[in-house]
């Protein structure tokens, strides 16, 4: 259900862009921020958790740089860059200079970008985690989830290596293996899609997920190959939110994804139109404010159950013998469910080099240093030093936290 607001019926083409205020506090806020054709969101918790979903494109970078001096005053929490293209990742850089951040994770899909490959090296020497949607070893049918204080709780959907293998020969490879995540806070949900396609919302929709959400951020810049009516049905959300450029060349978003959204029902915000979009939920409802446009502010009930676990059974796959493809086990009976456990911080090993063969590697410039087997390492091609003991790596550096040398 939505209500529309007093003192916003002001028309779009009169309405002049208007900063958005402040993170409210007590409250989970979400900034669906304007850089053009391109995707970034950030998340303030009532806590004061800070997570960056994406960074925009390069020319982005400045404005990006500069909103966030003004909605954050300390390093960012977590920095999720959703996949390995130029129109999400080129913004990060300013925004991690301007601000700073504690972790960074991305899907952990290769792609030969040289602005991907500066981006590691960059993020290596200046973040002290590097990090994957990995679930935990330990528990490999739950799903990676990263708390965010007063039951604000953020669960990576997809994708799920190495438990599960990468979609393949998709039409793009990159953007299939986009990471998936839904922010849960009491009844009210948000689920950022980054650029998946059809292949991801498939395997998605195969899997015992609760993909409901208040607020839907709309795939692939309203691209007409994302969103379909199947996925859209599921999530049920109540809003959408589009993040594209004014007259971009790719037609975003498309006449077919707009009628699709209307056919579930979603009152949708167009960054092209509306500029950058707020979102505050108090756990019960979410209340929606653009920078400009008619109707900027609306407020959307909760359908989330409080409390209810994203993950409806144990998210693993079995070979299915009559076809040799994986399906999913469907939810226990009577609705038990495994429930996802928040990534654990490793506890640093007490053996040496010498004792496990094993070398310590810092990348050029980087103020930390890793194991040698470390995900990071294989990512960068930028040079390293090596040492082959720990003493040594520890007088120059501290240990990096993605792998806990």
């Amino acid at each position: 259900m939505f209500t529309a607001l007093p003192g916003h019926a002001a028309t779009r083409d009169s309405q002049a862009p208007s900063a958005l205020p402040a993170p409210t506090p007590g409250r989970l806020t979400v900034y669906f921020l304007d850089v053009g054709q391109g995707d970034a969101a950030l998340i303030v918790s009532p806590t004061g958790k800070t997570v960056l979903i994406d960074g925009g494109p390069p020319e982005a970078g400045t404005r990006l740089a500069a909103r966030l001096r003004e909605l954050v005053n300390q390093p960012l929490d977590l920095v999720i860059l959703t996949h390995p293209h130029l129109d999400h990742l080129g913004g990060l850089p300013a925004a991690l200079k301007a601000v700073g951040a504690k972790r960074f994770m991305d899907p952990g899909f290769d792609h030969p970008s040289e602005a991907y490959r500066a981006l590691l090296d960059f993020v290596g020497r200046e973040v002290g985690q590097v990090m994957t949607p990995e679930p935990n070893a330990a528990a490999p049918q739950t799903l990676l989830t990263v708390g965010l204080g007063e039951g604000v709780s953020l669960t990576m959907l997809w994708p799920r290596m190495p438990q599960e293998p990468f979609l393949a020969n998709t039409r793009s490879d990159a953007n299939a293996n986009s990471i998936v995540a839904k922010l849960t806070y009491a009844k009210t949900s948000f689920l950022f899609t980054g650029d998946s396609e059809p292949p991801t919302e498939e395997a998605l929709l195969q899997k015992p997920l609760d993909l409901t959400a208040t607020v839907l951020k709309v795939a692939h810049h309203g691209g007409k190959h994302s969103s379909t009516a199947a996925f859209l049905d599921r999530v049920a959300p109540q809003a959408a939110v589009i993040s594209c450029g004014v007259g971009n060349d790719y037609g975003h978003p498309s006449p077919e994804v707009m009628g699709r959204l209307r056919d579930v029902h979603a009152r949708t915000f167009r960054t092209d139109q509306d500029g950058e979009v707020m979102a505050v939920s108090d756990g019960s409802t979410v209340t929606l404010r653009s920078s400009k446009g008619a109707e900027s502010t609306v407020s959307v009930s909760g359908a989330q159950h409080a409390g209810s676990p994203v993950a409806l059974g144990p998210i693993e796959s079995t070979p299915d013998r009559r076809s040799g493809r994986a399906v999913e086990k469907p939810p226990e009976p009577g609705g038990a469910s495994k429930k996802s456990k928040t990534a654990p911080s490793a506890p640093a090993p007490t053996s040496t080099s010498e004792e496990t063969g094993q070398n310590f590697v810092s990348l050029k410039g980087s103020k930390v240093f890793h194991r040698e087997s470390c995900s990071t390492l294989k990512r960068s091609k930028n040079e390293r030093t090596v040492y082959t003991r720990r003493a040594d790596a520890q007088r120059e550096r501290r240990p990096a936290e993605d792998c806990h040398p």
